[in-house]
């Protein structure tokens, strides 16, 4: 472990997966010098949370060792359900404990399987949809921020939001709705918290094609009648850097909004879409 005295620490959410985008901002924030906390659900919770849509404890505690080895900073894992406000508390908490202190917070854990016509969303589906991408991000927002505003040194706390913060799609009305209201919430965290001098902010990818979205691929081919081929080549086409996000494009984001570069930006949904996005 690196012992860096000046060693900020950050926790993500929802990084447990290999290949994911959480684990990537996770890896992108350890080679940048941060311990980080590395959180995820660990085991499915409810019929909503499936095993085979959410990271494994054995999957993100072998990629925590792996982090670590890789950055030679402390990367430590800590089960974490988002929708549970105490845990969050309790996540903040340990990182202050077992680290050193609170810098950093990624809210990246998020629902994005749940896609139904309009008509065909069960409630208790919306209500999971909404409780893991707009709740959870609230109830991190205030850990992060009772931990932080203690420490009187500032802090970082950035939601990766989506596209679908800025547009909406068709099958995706309960993504949409919680990944829109992430726009508001941070604009007004940003105004409470800026005096403690803490930046709220979104980050916006496109698509990305993850494990999670190589389902979103199928499914959504499967729903426009195209074959896979097809719905890749068109989505493509729709960006004028001709090429789909990659998970390092939103980690990069993610580190820039971390600098001291963007200690002036707050309340901000920060497109990276290769220009398909440009609301």
């Amino acid at each position: 472990m690196n012992e860096a005295a000046n060693s900020r620490v950050a926790v993500v959410t929802g990084a447990g997966r290999r290949g994911g985008l959480g684990a990537a901002i996770a890896r992108r924030l350890a080679n940048e010098g941060c311990h980080v906390v590395l959180s995820d659900i660990g085991a499915s919770a409810d019929a909503t949370t499936p095993e085979s849509m959410i990271a494994a404890r054995e999957e993100m505690q072998a990629l925590a060792a792996d982090l670590a080895d890789e950055s030679g900073m402390g990367v430590v894992p800590f089960e974490c359900d988002v929708r549970n406000a105490t845990r969050m508390n309790e996540l903040a908490q340990f990182a202050r404990r077992e680290l050193g202190s609170l810098d950093i917070w990624v809210n990246n854990a998020g629902i994005g399987y749940l896609m139904k016509p309009l008509l065909d969303m069960r409630d208790e589906e919306w209500r999971a949809v909404i409780d893991v991408n707009l709740t959870g991000c609230f109830n991190g927002i205030q850990a992060a921020a009772r931990v932080m505003i203690p420490q009187g040194t500032g802090g970082r706390i950035i939601n990766v939001a989506s596209q679908a913060a800025k547009s909406g799609f068709p099958f995706a009305a309960a993504y949409c709705a919680s990944k829109h209201g992430l726009v508001g919430l941070v604009r007004s965290a940003a105004i409470e918290l800026g005096q403690h001098r803490i930046t709220v902010n979104n980050v916006c990818p496109n698509h990305v094609t993850t494990g999670l979205g190589a389902w979103q691929n199928e499914y959504f081919s499967k729903k426009l009648g195209l074959t896979l081929e097809q719905y890749l080549e068109q989505m493509t086409r729709r960006i004028p850097m001709q090429r789909r996000g990659l998970p390092e494009d939103t980690a990069n984001a993610v580190a820039f909004l971390c600098s001291a570069q963007a200690g002036y930006i707050t309340a901000e949904s920060m497109n990276v879409s290769g220009g398909e996005e440009p609301h």
